[in-house]
């Protein structure tokens, strides 16, 4: 019986993938996450937060063996380079210069989310091949400057590697939960100085009258989700931009992943006055250790309607940290950016983007600057790792 061919389907819409099949290709991966199950990447479109509107157009190309999905990815259009975290405005501006169009540009990605995980989905290395060769040909054929892999995983990175995208590195912090009994068995691991630091900032939000409370899932209220969105909001406007996400995106997660979720709400004098917002790999089960299970939390959003000394380290860190500790998390990600997470023990890790642009010239140029670069982050990071939180030996 002869094999079935493979057919390329572009997608305008998440609306338009099984979800269920979607879902069950993420699954098989490496590195799931679930900021890239079909409910958030639909409730990204669905919410007006990326759209064309936004400057997200999405399209969704993925590969069929008759009826079977057996590869398939996000991508989006895009007509500017926000909400990325992995910085190409000195790409465009050289495009801009030369008189040659950036945009639109194509960006496998979740939109506003530098978490890293499986981007590629496929069946196996031969269908995530395939997926990226269809990406690249299909953006040739749409004159489409580029594509863009963010935050990928290491079989997506190897993928791509081997179809000839270059690389790009950058910096992200990491804590690994070392069998800690409670948090004060974690901060015994650390150098007298990060210990006693900390202490003193925790001491300070006590101090100052606040407690903490946490609910996840779908213990988490409306009203719970009505004042984080209210913390989340002014976060961005006091850097004079709007929000990201919209309410009616949080809705949505509430209504269809609310699994995902974990909040801490601060309180003071029996009002609330700030929370922050942590995703979850899964819900513990009632069977079975977690560990077992690998389960990861992820910094994501937070803000705070009144000033507290310290209170973003208690919101964002230690109460994330220590409920880590008594959840047998493995993992805390702690997101892009900031050398200040160190001392509280998250470590630094390497991320990965990959990248194809469709001229030549600008390929070339970007691939001396991403050598350059790339070595520049191979130093920051050895760097970095001489200046551990942990006692020494």
């Amino acid at each position: 019986m002869a094999e079935s061919a493979i057919i390329a389907r572009v997608l305008a819409t998440a609306l338009d993938v099984d979800a269920a099949a979607w879902n069950t290709l993420l699954a098989q991966q490496s590195h799931p996450t679930p900021f890239m199950r079909h409910e958030y990447l639909a409730a990204l479109e669905t919410s007006d937060s990326a759209t064309p509107r936004t400057g997200w157009a999405p399209r969704f190309m993925t590969l069929w063996e008759g009826d079977t999905l057996i590869a398939a990815c996000p991508l989006y259009l895009k007509n500017h380079s926000y909400g990325e975290y992995v910085f190409d405005w000195a790409w465009a501006s050289a495009y801009e210069q030369h008189g040659v169009p950036y945009y639109p540009k194509a960006v496998i990605a979740v939109p506003f989310t530098p978490v890293p995980g499986s981007r590629l989905l496929a069946r196996d290395d031969a269908a995530r091949a395939l997926l990226v060769q269809a990406v690249c040909q299909w953006c040739e054929d749409e004159n489409v400057s580029s594509v863009h892999i963010l935050f990928a995983s290491d079989d997506d990175v190897l993928t791509s590697a081997q179809q000839d995208l270059m690389l790009r590195h950058t910096v992200q912090f990491h804590w690994k939960n070392n069998q800690y009994s409670d948090f004060d068995h974690f901060l015994a691991s650390l150098a007298q100085d990060k210990r006693k630091k900390i202490r003193q900032e925790r001491r300070r939000v006590a101090d100052a009258g606040v407690t903490f409370r946490w609910s996840r899932g779908a213990d988490i209220s409306a009203a719970d989700w009505d004042f984080f969105y209210r913390c989340y909001e002014r976060t961005y406007l006091e850097h004079g931009n709007p929000p990201y996400l919209t309410r009616d995106f949080f809705a949505r997660m509430a209504a269809h992943m609310p699994e995902a979720w974990l909040l801490f709400v601060a309180e003071r004098d029996g009002q609330p006055i700030a929370s922050s917002l942590i995703a979850i790999s899964a819900l513990p089960s009632s069977a079975g250790s977690q560990k077992d299970q690998n389960i990861v939390a992820y910094g994501r959003y937070w803000g705070a309607l009144e000033r507290v000394d310290c209170l973003h380290f208690e919101a964002c860190y230690y109460q994330p940290l220590q409920w880590c500790i008594e959840h047998d998390v493995i993992r805390f990600e702690g997101g892009a950016q900031g050398e200040h997470k160190m001392a509280r023990a998250l470590l630094p890790v390497q991320a990965t983007s990959a990248h194809w642009l469709a001229h030549p010239a600008f390929a070339d140029a970007v691939e001396r600057f991403l050598q350059r670069e790339g070595a520049g982050v191979a130093e920051y990071l050895s760097g970095l790792h001489e200046r551990s939180p942990f006692k020494t030996a």
